[in-house]
């Protein structure tokens, strides 16, 4: 098996935890914006321990960047930024498990994303596998007990956050896989994390920056959330780091399409954690998500 496999499947567990928890802060005087920026505001420093300890146990300089490496690296954490609130903002309309399930529209433009940028196609399986997953998405769009026009139960606020975050992911993904590529030394794990520490830190600084202007008060009640933000930023630096490090090695498009492994992960959080019910069509639409994720373990 692929290295880049279990890691992602690691991502994809910590990234459930997180937005669990930050479903959690949601209920706790926090705007989007403030979950949001939890997530940053906890992993940055963790996120810069850990790769200068790995610098210096294996010996290695940290690399130099260069004007590629920021471009990329701007845009793909200005899209997660945008994309994680999207998320955040989902959970007001539907369940925890149908709106992860949303953003998981991110494959399908991933590949789109990754084929334009970086030149990065995927092959006929993998095409496949994109394709099954895009119809359970499709059959998770329609609100439960949806009555009405067709076009308005599909096209409701909920899906369009979801489609929008899905947007934003695909950016994120490849602008963090195309940073990484642009780093000249290092090897994977020290390009991945440097990568990681410097999006972190620009990402902490400008939402702290939004919040300060926009909303005050919020950085206040994230300090004062610490215990359960401070999980969000600890599941957010395993994930992150597991994200980043899968991006390095493997198409972004592949990565994300194994990625909907979390779908399984926030069922089992949805049902146990939240004791939230799913329809029948909804667990008719994650089994085609499955699917998907089988069709391309065995296509690559």
């Amino acid at each position: 098996m692929d290295i880049w496999i279990p890691i992602t499947i690691a991502a994809a567990f910590a990234q459930t935890l997180r937005f669990m928890a930050q479903k959690q802060l949601k209920t706790m005087a926090l705007s989007t914006g403030g979950a949001t920026f939890a997530r940053f505001l906890f992993s940055a420093p963790l996120v810069a321990i850990l790769i200068l300890s790995y610098a210096t146990f294996s010996g290695q300089a940290l690399p130099g960047t260069n004007a590629r490496f920021w471009t990329f690296a701007l845009v793909g954490g200005t899209a997660q930024i945008l994309a994680t609130m999207c998320v955040v903002a989902i959970f007001a309309h539907r369940n925890f498990a149908v709106g992860i399930t949303f953003k998981k529209t991110e494959v399908v433009q991933t590949a789109l994303v990754s084929t334009g940028v970086l030149g990065e196609g995927v092959s006929a399986q993998g095409a496949l596998a994109i394709g099954i997953g895009f119809l359970g998405v499709l059959l998770l769009s329609d609100p439960p007990g949806g009555t009405g026009p067709w076009r308005r139960r599909l096209f409701n606020r909920a899906a369009g956050l979801g489609l929008l975050s899905g947007v934003f992911f695909a950016f994120s993904a490849v602008g963090y896989r195309g940073a990484s590529l642009a780093l000249d030394s290092g090897d994977v794990v020290l390009r991945a994390g440097f990568t990681l520490a410097l999006v972190t830190a620009t990402q902490t600084a400008a939402m702290a920056a939004w919040l300060a202007w926009r909303e005050k008060g919020q950085i206040t009640q994230v300090v004062r959330a610490w215990r359960v933000a401070g999980l969000v930023g600890l599941a957010s630096m395993v994930g992150s780091f597991c994200w980043f490090t899968a991006f390095t090695l493997q198409n972004a498009a592949y990565v994300n399409a194994l990625g909907q492994i979390e779908v399984l992960f926030s069922i089992a959080a949805s049902v146990l954690v939240f004791r939230e019910r799913l329809s029948g069509r909804e667990g008719m639409g994650m089994a085609l998500l499955t699917l998907s994720i089988l069709v391309l373990i065995l296509a690559l």
